[in-house]
């Protein structure tokens, strides 16, 4: 669902900047007492699978994949909306800065769909169906599973309103398609979602909320990671994901050639020239490093300072 450069209008672009902008300022400023950097490798690890996860694109039908959004399983891995905020947001902006993954003015627009609108759909409707299920920890896999998928398909409306609100596409033809794309993506999302819960829960229930996480035993996870990002990225399917689907079909996915902001990296596209599948292997390990490098400095940043401290 990463919208290019030139699907989307200036204004578009600058009022999902400014409210993305603050935003950001906003979790910045609420995931200082509760988020510090006691929890960084939490939040630095959560950053990294996502990434690491969205590399994979699954196939779903007629011809269009998927890949992981992982809002959801950011905001219930980390025990907190505002930190699963920052977590996607800074995903996005290393995918759009170092792989040329998702248009640089459309950034914006990426984050408050993802990041923003997908994090606390998913959040939120996690805590309502896991309070009607019984609030058993128990459920937290099939409630956060089922609120995950949901969460996909909330910020494929907003992109698809944003595409209508920039002249791009008919708000008749594009919001059916998106939706209907999505909804089916949005399945995978939630089986995926569950499933790492529901191993979480079985492997390592020390990282789930409410529990004191072991952080001496995070090696295995950060091996785990490595071997997603840099092994079965190479599985990915070719497929073109949902929105790029949905653009070809009604005529607008040339709009992101004439409109494109070029960015200065070797690693476009997840590969480094020449280097054939080693490319990909090594573009997901240091994209995965990136993500836990810029997480863990956003939990120090936002750490209170000892003399805050209770």
């Amino acid at each position: 669902m990463h919208i290019p450069d030139g699907f989307v209008s200036m204004p578009v672009v600058f009022a999902t900047g400014m409210g993305s902008a603050g935003a950001i300022a906003l979790a910045l400023k609420q995931s200082r007492s509760a988020y510090g950097i006691k929890q960084g490798p939490i939040l630095g690890l959560t950053t990294a699978f996502v990434f690491a996860a969205q590399m994979i694109n699954f196939p779903v039908a007629g011809g269009t994949s998927g890949h992981l959004l992982g809002g959801t399983l950011a905001a219930v891995l980390t025990g907190n909306p505002w930190a699963g905020t920052l977590s996607i947001a800074t995903v996005l902006l290393i995918q759009a800065v170092l792989f040329a993954d998702g248009g640089i003015t459309a950034l914006g627009a990426n984050i408050l769909n993802m990041a923003v609108i997908g994090v606390w759909t998913g959040w939120g409707l996690t805590q309502v169906i896991q309070r009607l299920l019984g609030g058993s920890r128990q459920r937290l896999p099939l409630a956060a599973g089922i609120a995950a998928g949901v969460s996909v398909v909330v910020a494929a409306i907003a992109c698809a309103i944003e595409l209508v609100l920039s002249g791009t596409a008919a708000f008749a033809l594009v919001l059916p398609a998106m939706t209907g794309i999505h909804i089916l993506i949005g399945v995978g999302e939630g089986i995926i979602t569950g499933g790492v819960l529901g191993y979480l829960m079985v492997a390592r229930p020390d990282l789930l909320p409410g529990s004191q996480p072991r952080l001496h035993r995070w090696q295995g996870l950060a091996i785990g990671i490595c071997l997603i990002a840099g092994l079965l990225s190479l599985l990915a399917s070719s497929w073109p994901d949902g929105l790029e689907k949905v653009a070809e079909d009604l005529g607008f996915i040339n709009l992101a050639e004439v409109v494109r902001v070029p960015v200065a990296t070797p690693f476009a596209d997840y590969g480094i020239e020449g280097w054939g599948p080693l490319g990909t292997t090594i573009t997901g390990l240091l994209g995965c490093v990136a993500c836990f490098g810029v997480a863990f400095g956003i939990a120090k940043l936002v750490s209170p300072k000892p003399s805050e401290e209770v």
